[in-house]
């Protein structure tokens, strides 16, 4: 690793790690994030997978391909990564113009296809927050994956900002949790009762996935139990 690498990654997550303590600020919360951090968890588990040339990835909540760019390095794997925000997706999209295995699409996966206004606000851009900043575009996971015939997600990070119930929601609905492999995704306190729904969705995840990290509302990883 280089330092610059190790620079640029530190610099995208510690956004998201002060995010994230300033949402949840209670005793329980602020020690998972001090034990994350202890673990250096954004250099370790969030990139630690058994992935290779073949693999293939999606990065839900691109904005300047940080991550994207972490885990092709290490692994050389096929990323879609998804990006509702015009100017993040602009960037991304040029920064991986000359990389035909990272294909970046300027909209993100929900339950169903419509538009949303997001509240723009760097990394922490959300369609939750209330503000009318930009009209964004979501598609439906279900019709993505089939029109994309993809039979087998490795490994689908989520990070978008409280969007993350109705996506897992979706995928545990229509069966499609069983073609993923390993499951990043942090939760967010930005919907009614997320704690509870939160629980739910760990409840039906555990029916096919087990936990492998658990930093509650700061990162978590949940892998297939079955062989795909």
């Amino acid at each position: 690793m280089t330092l610059r690498w190790l620079s640029a990654t530190l610099d995208l997550t510690a956004g998201a790690c002060r995010r994230a303590s300033q949402k949840l600020d209670g005793s329980p919360h602020r020690k998972a994030l001090a034990a994350w951090r202890r673990a250096d968890g954004d250099r370790t588990l969030r990139l630690d997978y058994d992935l290779n040339e073949n693999s293939v990835v999606f990065d839900l909540g691109g904005y300047r391909g940080q991550w994207t760019s972490d885990i092709f390095s290490m692994y050389c794997c096929c990323v879609y990564c998804f990006e509702p925000v015009r100017r993040f997706a602009e960037q991304i999209t040029a920064r991986f113009a000359r990389n035909g295995k990272i294909r970046v699409f300027p909209f993100g996966l929900a339950g169903s296809d419509r538009h949303e206004w997001i509240s723009l606000n760097a990394d922490g851009s959300s369609i939750c927050r209330g503000r009318r900043d930009e009209e964004i575009e979501l598609v439906e996971a279900a019709r993505f994956i089939e029109q994309h015939q993809i039979g087998r997600i490795d490994l689908m990070k989520v990070n978008i900002e409280g969007a993350e119930y109705e996506l897992l929601e979706h995928l545990l609905q229509t069966g499609l949790i069983r073609s993923i492999v390993d499951l990043q995704v942090q939760f967010h306190d930005l919907v009614p009762d997320a704690g509870a729904r939160a629980q739910k969705i760990r409840q039906q995840l555990s029916q096919t996935h087990r936990v492998t990290y658990q930093y509650d509302f700061v990162w978590e990883n949940w892998r297939s139990t079955s062989k795909l």
